[in-house]
């Protein structure tokens, strides 16, 4: 992921990324379902889906630290 990526990322709210997080899922969802036909190319486009998923739920967990304290 890129820097610039990262950064539209964090300035989300926490609903938003939450929202973010269940399209990768269908779109994980998706390219598997294409990988198990044989029409994927491109095998590393699931784990970088699975990658930004990871910063998101790092997103949420960081904001959800800032507002116990």
């Amino acid at each position: 992921m890129k820097k610039e990526e990262k950064t539209k990322l964090k300035e989300l709210s926490i609903k938003e990324l939450e929202e973010k997080i269940s399209q990768l899922e269908g779109e994980i969802y998706n390219l598997r379902h294409q990988l198990r036909l044989g029409q994927l190319k491109n095998y590393k486009l699931i784990g970088t889906l699975k990658k930004k998923i990871a910063y998101c739920k790092t997103c949420i967990r960081e904001k959800h630290g800032k507002e116990k304290k």
